[in-house]
């Protein structure tokens, strides 16, 4: 590999228990990739194909050590343009990509409370960057930030005002994965953007977003990412007033254990989460899983519809999205009514075109590609300067 010129964008995104990274040049191709995985655990970090064992206690262990990473195949800091992050929640101010600033940090550590598994962590990344080369500029892209366009009666829950002023409303997320799929979706079709655009974000954490004449205007997660379909782990849609005798029969850290890490299809199926190993599997209980799983993605689908008068296409993206042929061939079966026709061969090699000749409806697979969607914005707000 060529050495870096002193132009190159590193991109973190840091989670509740990994830091994953990438690095991309000035023409956004990926240089290199990789994960600090299983922060606080039996840790590892991994660069391209080569994983080495490390005890990582915590972000900032891991982010030293994806940094000495980086130097073994000729990136150092001294090299790096810049640094942008993937920041969950951006609140109500933070609706665009930005330069990180101390204002900008002060407002992240405020939206803390809505993201406490993320925010944190993202804080953790930028502060320790900030010390090791506080000349390097740092960026921010924003998962809340693309539903910003959702109307006040899409994001207002029915509670007194002056909780809603505290922030609880719906904010949505998911959303680098929905700008870099409105970009990329002309470019793979060949034609412009649909005007009413169905999109599903389908992986361990999953979504959909009605996208009408490019922006989003309904989605399915609300004030945090526990809300709407079914997934991997969280229970998607659940009555608050379930969720309140939850708390009172186990307390409330033990309900938020429940509903986050032991639910969805991990609770359904009875102990998996992974989609391919549950479609692999033909028990009665992996089965009810997956139609579970189809089921109330197909009835927010049909909401998410209703908010936008109507259909012209559908792309699915995501780890589920790109590669779960089975999934989408129920989905599209269950949305046949609006006109749509799947190309069974197409959907089984996972071609990026899946819908027939004669559908009413055009059907895309749309690659997630988040990383490269946070280096763009950084590369533009510099251009921008």
């Amino acid at each position: 590999m060529a050495g870096p010129g002193g132009d190159h964008i590193l991109v973190l995104n840091a989670g509740s228990s990994s830091i994953k990274f990438a690095v991309f040049d000035p023409n956004l191709a990926e240089k290199l990739s990789g994960i600090a995985a299983e922060i606080g655990g039996a840790s590892f970090l991994r660069i391209g194909d080569h994983d080495t064992q490390s005890p990582f206690i915590d972000h900032r262990s891991a982010l030293q050590a994806i940094l000495a990473g980086l130097e073994t195949h000729g990136f150092t800091l001294a090299s790096l343009r810049a640094a942008a992050h993937r920041v969950v929640h951006g609140g109500h101010k933070l609706t665009q990509p930005v330069r990180i600033t101390p204002d900008v940090r002060a407002e992240i550590a405020a939206c803390s409370p809505l993201a406490p598994l993320h925010n944190p962590h993202n804080l953790a990344a930028i502060d320790t960057l900030a010390e090791l080369a506080p000349d390097l500029p740092q960026f921010a892209s924003f998962d809340t930030s693309f539903h910003a366009t959702n109307p006040e009666v899409a994001t207002r829950y029915a509670i007194p005002k002056m909780m809603e002023t505290k922030g609880i409303r719906r904010y949505g997320f998911h959303g680098l994965s929905y700008a870099s799929l409105t970009r990329l979706l002309p470019e793979i079709s060949g034609e412009p953007l649909p005007s009413r655009l169905l999109a599903f974000h389908l992986g361990n954490g999953a979504s959909l977003c009605a996208i009408k004449n490019g922006k989003s205007i309904a989605t399915t997660m609300g004030y945090s990412p526990l809300d709407g379909l079914t997934m991997g782990t969280r229970s998607g849609g659940i009555d608050a007033n379930a969720v309140l005798r939850l708390v009172e029969d186990h307390g409330l850290e033990r309900t938020k254990a429940i509903l986050n890490h032991e639910s969805g299809l991990l609770g359904l199926s009875g102990g998996k989460s992974d989609m391919r190993k549950l479609m692999l599997d033909h028990s009665a209980d992996s089965d009810f899983a997956v139609e579970h799983f189809c089921y109330w993605t197909l009835r927010h689908a049909g909401s998410l519809i209703a908010a936008m008068e109507g259909l012209d296409a559908i792309a699915f993206t995501g780890g589920i999205g790109e590669n779960a042929v089975g999934v989408r061939a129920r989905i599209l079966r269950g949305l046949e009514w609006l006109g749509g026709r799947m190309d069974p061969d197409a959907n089984h090699r996972n071609a990026p075109r899946l819908h027939a000749d004669t559908s009413k409806v055009t059907v895309w697979i749309v690659p997630a590609r988040e990383e490269e969607m946070i280096a763009r914005d950084a590369l533009s707000l510099m251009a921008a300067a």
